[in-house]
């Protein structure tokens, strides 16, 4: 099963090339430090690899407790309700980990990095 999801990381100080996203966002301003922080703590609890396949092509690795594919399922979904800036491909891998990869059009590359650098920075192990 592969689903085509999308996905963003919420709201990122000045000058941060991710900056740029949050103006497609349709997610209230509000809400946007609540996602973010959804998405820190799959990070941080969950994430064991990070690979950048192309500027424009990240693969990463989860894998932890029963249900990890429906938790990230809820939540790419949820946050594909409101952006449309990031293509997400989920997919279950071996051991019952979830690989998830995003792609972004050749313009947002530099956002596509910094969401790889804030993903590591948080990653469980390395």
């Amino acid at each position: 099963m592969t689903l085509s999801l999308v996905v963003t990381v919420g709201v990122v100080p000045e000058g941060d090339p991710m900056l740029s996203l949050t103006d497609s966002c349709t997610l209230p301003v509000a809400e946007q430090p609540l996602r973010a922080a959804e998405f820190d703590a799959l990070f941080a609890a969950y994430l064991i690899g990070l690979e950048p396949i192309t500027p424009t092509r990240l693969s990463m690795l989860l894998a932890g407790s029963e249900g990890l594919l429906g938790r990230v399922r809820d939540l790419t979904e949820r946050e594909s309700a409101c952006c449309s800036f990031f293509t997400f491909t989920l997919a279950p891998a071996d051991d019952g980990a979830v690989r998830l990869d995003v792609e972004v059009p050749p313009a947002r590359a530099a956002a596509l990095a910094a969401v790889a650098a804030r993903a590591r920075s948080l990653m469980s192990r390395p």
